[in-house]
């Protein structure tokens, strides 16, 4: 490589090592984050901002190659989207931790090919397309006109949030001198009613990110769940000695959580066909029209024989995974043929449907608000449903019906996690691609970007897996015996795959909690629509979340969510940018805290390796204190920030909704 392009080139070996380090930060980031609370952060922004920093520093630094870095850690950042699959084979029992080879080949195959659909989803829904891309017109503007002040403000915000949530992460998952939040138990003849808030950084800046809407749209689904699933349910149980608050925790694990998902799978599906119409458009473009390379690289994908053979490659890769993940119940021959068919059909012909959905709905209203998490129930659904189909007609092995159903369970799971990955990687690369289209990206440098993204992102998720589980366990899942369990990761998406398939498989599922989230989420579709027109919003996935979410997850975000509100209320629109970057430190810090403290649990065996004898009411009354300071701090920043880092723009950082 010549030396415009070791420096300053668009894709650039300097820019790929940058890309790859920033990646290991943010996958770590979103896995843990992903398990705590069920959702992730976007990192094209943050990802650009310490990309632009970084190269200028060390000279001759593009658009172009910022560019570029962003999107190789922007689709790494995404890939992480297989912690809402692959843990559930651990809840379900299958599998005692994740295996390297099988969990990294089954998320890089599955990311990959979520990249190879976005090629021909490129021209139809991109380039000839007038759909907004939110995000990615934003990254876009970014990358354009940050100046070089700009770039040190917001990396010393994003530094500066991270350094304080990191050290409150010590001080309380490490040091233990702080507790994990404070909440109350009450009783009113034999219902139970639980509310409870956490001191999270990371919930608090997620809060900001999410938005007043979203925010109080999830306190609206925790006074559904807690304030009147719980207590209505609880009241009709046998308390049976258990203490109130373990009554209330037992009825929402397995009761009003099927509630949420109802309501989840209807706003879901509201959203798909919403967007039926122009999806089915968008399709019909992209398969008539004649994709050839053009003479400019403004224009160029990958060449169709690299696709092709990429392509190859992956399905027999996919086919290879799905025969070793059956080996040790089923002998290698015809008796696989089927089954591992059902996964290749669901992850090369259902996958392309679902990128496109994915991609269509990104570029309408972003990647931040595509509801992968729906789609993924539709998902499982959908593959469980097959293989009872399949069952009955006696084309399934033996051990596929056996009593228990494990072997289905699992391998419904397995699929998933590919499908997962290759709708998440759909859902953000064509905001990237749209970027790059406004930037002056070259298309197949940026497709090769997000291939080499998701190789790194692959490599870097199954031993923070392993260390996350190890150290902290997922709810009712530990793997030691007499870890602490309510430090344990929540992993609600996960949980949620499991019950559905189990519940269906072996026609256990818990329909009727299920029909009345469902007929919950109609009705409230119905008063998002009539609120729109008066202009509210009651977003009926994020109420659905707010249920099916443990309730100090749902409050601290609305409470970071009413705090940023009410500092900025009265300002234009996207007014207060610093306060994303400070947000997404906050989330990042603590993230990588959670990571550094599981390796030292993993190191020393036990979760409890750095604690220091600290009384509870002490432990509360330190850690509500550094909470609310902190807090406070943050209002004092946004208040005092007077520059709109992102030129008038909507805030372009938001979760990325799984």
């Amino acid at each position: 490589m010549n030396a415009a392009g070791r420096a300053g080139g668009e894709l650039s070996w300097r820019g790929i090592v940058l890309g790859a380090l920033i990646t290991l930060v943010f996958t770590a980031s979103n896995v843990y984050l992903g398990l705590k609370i069920g959702l992730t952060i976007a990192s094209s922004i943050p990802a650009a901002v310490i990309s632009m920093a970084v190269l200028r520093m060390l000279g001759r630094s593009t658009v172009l190659e910022n560019n570029m870095v962003q999107t190789q850690a922007s689709a790494a950042g995404t890939l992480s989207c297989v912690f809402a699959a692959v843990p559930a084979l651990v809840m379900v029992g299958y599998w005692r931790n994740f295996p390297y080879w099988q969990t990294m080949l089954i998320s890089l195959a599955g990311g990959m090919t979520g990249v190879l659909f976005t090629i021909p989803l490129r021209r139809a829904l991109v380039t000839r397309s007038a759909l907004p891309y939110p995000e990615g017109v934003a990254c876009a503007e970014i990358l354009h006109a940050s100046s070089p002040e700009g770039d040190a403000a917001s990396v010393r915000a994003l530094a500066s949030g991270g350094v304080i949530a990191a050290l409150m992460t010590l001080a309380g998952g490490g040091l233990r001198l702080f507790s994990d939040g404070i909440g109350a138990v009450a009783s009113l003849g034999n219902a139970v009613f639980r509310i409870h808030g956490s001191f999270s950084l990371a919930l608090f800046g997620t809060g900001y990110l999410v938005g007043i809407g979203g925010g109080l749209a999830m306190l609206f689904g925790v006074a559904i769940g807690w304030g009147v699933a719980v207590p209505w349910l609880t009241a009709l149980t046998d308390h049976a000695g258990a203490t109130p608050q373990a009554l209330a925790t037992a009825v929402w694990l397995h009761k009003v959580r099927f509630l949420g998902a109802g309501t989840i799978a209807v706003a879901a599906v509201a959203t798909l066909l919403s967007l039926m119409g122009p999806v089915a458009s968008g399709l019909k473009e992209a398969l008539s029209a004649r994709h050839r390379a053009t003479a400019g690289d403004s224009d160029r994908d990958l060449p169709p024989v690299a696709i092709l053979a990429i392509g190859a490659v992956l399905t027999l890769t996919l086919a290879a995974l799905f025969a070793l993940f059956l080996h040790p119940a089923l002998p290698f021959g015809a008796g696989m043929a089927v089954p591992v068919l059902l996964g290749l059909v669901a992850c090369v012909a259902l996958g392309f449907l679902v990128a496109a959905a994915c991609g269509y709905m990104a570029g309408i209203v972003g990647s931040s608000s595509s509801p992968i998490s729906g789609i993924g129930i539709i998902a499982i659904v959908l593959l469980s449903l097959a293989m009872l189909g399949l069952e009955a007609l006696h084309l399934l092995p033996p051990a596929f019906a056996a009593q228990d159903q494990k072997l289905a369970i699992a391998f419904g799971l397995f699929v998933l996690t590919a499908l997962t990955a290759s709708a998440a990687i759909s859902n953000d690369n064509l905001q990237d691609l749209k970027t790059g289209q406004l930037v002056g990206a070259s298309p197949w440098r940026q497709e090769l970007a997000l291939l080499i993204g998701c190789v790194v992102g692959a490599v870097v998720i199954p031993p923070v897996l392993n260390l996350l589980y190890q150290a902290y366990g997922f709810v009712g899942t530990l793997p030691r015996p007499g870890m602490d369990a309510t430090r344990a990761l929540a992993a609600p998406q996960p949980a949620l795959m499991a019950a559905i398939a189990e519940g269906i498989l072996v026609r256990g599922l818990d329909w009727p909690m299920i029909l009345i989230g469902a007929a919950l989420g109609l009705g409230l579709v119905a008063l998002d629509r009539i609120a729109r027109r008066f202009g509210f919003a009651v977003p009926p996935l994020a109420v659905g979340m707010g249920i099916y979410l443990p309730s100090d997850i749902s409050v601290t975000i609305a409470f970071g969510a009413v705090v940023s509100w009410l500092v900025l209320r009265g300002r234009k629109q996207g007014e207060g940018g610093i306060g994303t970057m400070l947000a997404s430190g906050f989330i990042v810090g603590e993230s990588l805290m959670g990571v550094a403290l599981a390796a030292v649990s993993g190191a020393a065996g036990r979760s409890d390796a750095l604690a220091l004898p600290v009384a509870p009411g002490l432990a509360t009354l330190l850690g509500g204190a550094a909470f609310l300071g902190v807090a406070l701090w943050f209002a004092r920043m946004l208040r005092q920030s007077r520059k709109d880092d992102f030129g008038g723009k909507e805030n372009p950082l938001r979760r990325c909704d799984v």
